[in-house]
């Protein structure tokens, strides 16, 4: 059983020009529901001024139906998120933070060392009341660095588990991973923190390899995807990172391989269709174009 986390409308919107309004993005959060999506990251509790799409957090939080079996996540980057998101009805936080010192200086203006420094305290007093899941950066790359060491990587994760993350996903953020490297770091973290640990994975389709990298992801044991609607997305930290996996064509996939995900393909192939006509332009969905063979 595959489990799709949904980043459509926190990943897949933040970097839209076109400002959506509080009600769509609520409206797409009920079809994805509806299609059977169970995990979504719904919303970030960044900087208003630096993300301004993402400003109407709580509000999109207050909004969304209340259902026992959907988890929703909220993006934390900081102590000042943090306590934004626990004030509202987010099941689970993804801190984040990149692995790369050229990233995170160039971004956040400050070291990996000293993100984490900051971050697990914010872990630390996040997971007292809610579930934390460490979102790891540039895990396959860095735009401006090039290869970032797997045994940084390693001691990230190992940094956000001891303070209280009980997931780990590991983000392509401008699409550098290929196959065997996934196969590589997947097979390292399960030596290093064991087959039991919830480890996710976050592709970027910028060179063409999201759904292979999926695929490697899965045939070397993961089973946690992350995946946006209609193959929304980009990152406004990050040059040139196009669109994320495309939800729709990852279950397509899978499907044809006979392996279930719990999520109704027509009805998100049609959720993609209404979210291209609110966008008023062309994604980036493959079987939104074609329809379900």
């Amino acid at each position: 059983m595959i489990e799709i986390c949904e980043v459509g409308p926190r990943d897949g919107l933040q970097n839209e020009p076109k400002l959506v309004s509080t009600e769509t993005k609520v409206e797409l959060i009920k079809k994805l529901i509806d299609s059977g999506i169970r995990i979504i990251e719904a919303v970030s509790f960044v900087n208003k001024k630096v993300v301004p799409q993402m400003a109407d957090a709580e509000e999109v939080m207050r909004l969304v139906p209340k259902r026992d079996d959907v988890r929703y996540a909220g993006l934390v980057l900081s102590r000042s998120g943090l306590e934004r998101a626990l004030h509202t009805d987010v099941d689970f936080l993804h801190v984040v933070t990149t692995t790369s010192d050229s990233f995170n200086l160039r971004n956040a203006k400050r070291t990996v060392d000293q993100a984490v420094e900051e971050l697990t305290k914010v872990i630390e007093e996040g997971a007292t009341s809610k579930g934390v899941a460490g979102v790891l950066g540039t895990a396959f790359g860095c735009p401006f660095e090039g290869e970032v060491p797997l045994s940084k990587v390693l001691n990230v994760a190992e940094s956000f588990l001891k303070a209280g993350c009980t997931e780990i996903t590991l983000a392509d953020t401008t699409g550098m991973a290929n196959p065997l490297q996934v196969q590589n770091v997947v097979s390292a973290f399960q030596q290093e923190f064991g087959k039991e640990l919830t480890l996710g994975l976050h592709f970027h389709n910028t060179r063409g390899l999201g759904l292979a990298n999926i695929l490697a992801g899965y045939q070397a044991g993961v089973t946690r995807f992350d995946s946006s609607i209609g193959g929304l997305g980009g990152c406004p930290f990050a040059p040139k990172a196009v669109g994320n996996v495309c939800t729709e064509d990852m279950i397509n996939m899978f499907r044809g391989m006979n392996v279930e995900t719990g999520a109704d393909l027509k009805s998100l192939v049609e959720a993609a269709k209404w979210l291209e006509h609110s966008m008023e332009r062309q994604l980036d969905g493959m079987l939104m174009k074609v329809g379900i063979a």
